[in-house]
């Protein structure tokens, strides 16, 4: 099994989460990754509106 490591789960707001359910399903598993990606590279325990926007404008989306 393999071992969760509990520092680097991220907090979603429930805005973010509704930016995230608008992605299209056949992308969103790679998205969410992308989003939580930037998000720890900004040193961000939380993924809010603002990080989701930020990911989607740096990927030309």
């Amino acid at each position: 099994m393999e071992e969760i490591d509990l520092d680097d789960v991220l907090h979603w707001t429930p805005e973010a989460k509704r930016k995230l359910e608008n992605i299209p399903f056949f992308v969103r598993t790679q998205a969410r990754q992308r989003i939580e990606a930037f998000a720890r590279k900004a040193g961000s325990h939380d993924v809010t509106v603002e990080i989701v926007e930020q990911t989607r404008l740096e990927f030309g989306q």
